[in-house]
């Protein structure tokens, strides 16, 4: 029998649909990485194939847009948004704009041509997280900006075009974005009624059943959510309530980069190495508005979100906003526990 299962965050139904169920196996990827065509321009020693960096990890010191890195973060070749200009916001009758009025970067995470970052050491992969909070902290000095999501998409089908070079990206926005709207308006409310951390309690509760636990190790909790959108599809949350992903602390990224680069080898490994997306929902910058972030250092709580690309969107989905997902969560987590990394 399919079950409907509602998300406890934002109410967002979806159907586990276990009657079309494979097993787990059978969702390995058959996605083929193309070829790439020439050099790679994030490789080092083409530097001057990037835009200028921005930020830079140069242990021996290495003059700027130079060999010797091995870490960069530079803009989008063609970025979504720009950072010059101003906002001009205005109204055109009914309809709201504004100027096109952001921050669009690539971290290009290892200075090696590595495709998966399951494949970069823990260490570099801490580098990385490091290189995210700078970022992100740098960023909030700039008072038009309201929210910085930080994302990977790995593989083709992913959004990650033909260059097998392991990268993230940023976009920091002048509004803070739909999909963390929801997400803060349902924490706001769960809080408010219960005074708990909404995805306090999904860690108490996902702990005390640990039918969708992949791993529960050095402070960070990694499951299969309950409502689960797609197959496979895996969350990674701190053990500590914190809202702001800047908070992790040294020891903190070292932890959080090796239960990530274990989560990511085994999806690699389990599934085929397929195409991926992940994001991660942090709290908004806090701007002044009257008693809009009361209780936030409270009833949020960061997390990251990785979302493989085994299945496709189709009409009822788009209609709906439903999602089907094929497989149980449970299912998903007792396969990937039981992968070897």
């Amino acid at each position: 029998m399919p079950e409907l299962r509602k998300d406890p965050v934002i109410g967002r139904w979806v159907i586990i649909s276990t009657e079309r169920a494979k097993r787990p196996e059978h969702f390995a990827s058959r996605e083929t990485f193309l070829p790439q065509e020439g050099d790679c321009p994030f490789c080092e020693g083409h530097e001057a194939e990037t835009p200028p960096e921005i930020y830079a990890l140069r242990p021996h010191g290495a003059p700027a847009n130079s060999p010797g890195w091995q870490l960069r973060v530079v803009s989008s070749i063609s970025p979504f948004l720009r950072v010059e200009g101003n906002l001009e916001r205005r109204g055109k009758g009914l309809y709201d704009l504004m100027n096109g009025i952001g921050a669009h970067e690539r971290i290009i995470e290892t200075s090696r041509h590595v495709a998966n970052m399951a494949d970069l050491p823990k260490e570099q992969i801490s580098r990385v997280i490091s290189a995210y909070i700078d970022r992100i902290n740098d960023l909030e000095k700039d008072k038009r900006l309201k929210y910085v999501l930080v994302f990977k998409n790995h593989g083709w089908s992913a959004g990650a075009g033909n260059i097998n070079h392991t990268r993230s990206q940023l976009i920091a926005t002048p509004v803070n974005p739909k999909r963390v709207k929801e997400e803060l308006s349902g924490a706001r409310q769960y809080y408010e009624y219960h005074e708990r951390c909404i995805f306090c309690d999904i860690v108490s509760q996902e702990i005390e059943s640990n039918s969708r636990v992949i791993l529960d190790e050095n402070g960070f909790l990694v499951v299969t959510p309950f409502a689960a959108r797609f197959p496979f599809e895996v969350w990674i949350l701190p053990r500590r309530h914190s809202p702001d992903f800047t908070s992790l602390q040294e020891n903190e990224r070292e932890a959080l980069a090796g239960v990530l680069k274990k989560t990511l080898s085994k999806i690699k490994k389990g599934l085929n190495d397929p195409a991926y997306n992940y994001v991660i929902h942090t709290a908004p910058f806090r701007r002044q508005k009257t008693g809009y972030w009361r209780t936030i250092d409270n009833d949020y709580h960061w997390h990251i979100e990785i979302m493989p690309r085994l299945t496709r969107i189709a009409g009822f989905e788009w209609g709906t906003g439903f999602y089907i997902c094929p497989i149980s969560p449970e299912d998903c987590a007792a396969f990937l526990r039981e992968v070897e990394v």
